[in-house]
């Protein structure tokens, strides 16, 4: 599963404001909601209700939040950095300042499982994660995120 197949340059925020963890993706859901037509709602209950299962907050500074919304046509994707670091309750227990948000339709079937591997290899690699970092422009985050930077590829 390539990444630019979730992504759209507009579902990439450099600089994403929260305070915390529920106010990150209460911010996420709220994009979500944008790009997908969805109530933002339902997509922040799904988001929630994954995270009562156990945090995806991955360690390294990334979380990975996920769920299912009824009615998608497709798997998508939201990339942010947060403006400031949060608890996400991680298990290295590392503040979270980038997340890559999946959300799924109920028929994703193993889709979604193949996403989350490629989203989670990108953002185990630190030198992607520091060039992620390094980067301020929605475009060229977008570029690093789905290889389509070759002098900067991840």
């Amino acid at each position: 599963m390539e990444l630019d197949k979730l992504l759209d340059p507009k579902r990439v925020f450099p600089n994403l404001p929260a305070s915390s963890k529920k106010q990150a993706l209460q911010e996420l859901a709220k994009r979500a909601a944008v790009a997908t037509g969805k109530p933002q709602r339902i997509i922040f209950d799904a988001l929630l209700e994954r995270e009562r299962l156990g945090t995806t907050g991955v360690g390294g500074g990334v979380a990975i939040p996920h769920g299912t919304v009824p009615g998608l046509d497709g798997l998508i994707g939201l990339f942010a950095r947060l403006a400031k670091p949060v608890d996400f309750d991680a298990p290295d227990d590392q503040p979270v300042d980038m997340i890559f948000l999946l959300l799924t339709p109920e028929t994703s079937g193993a889709g979604h499982l193949k996403a989350l591997a490629r989203i989670s290899r990108l953002l185990r690699d630190k030198a992607a994660c520091q060039k992620l970092r390094d980067c301020d422009d929605p475009k060229e985050l977008f570029a690093l995120l789905t290889n389509k930077m070759p002098s900067l590829a991840v």
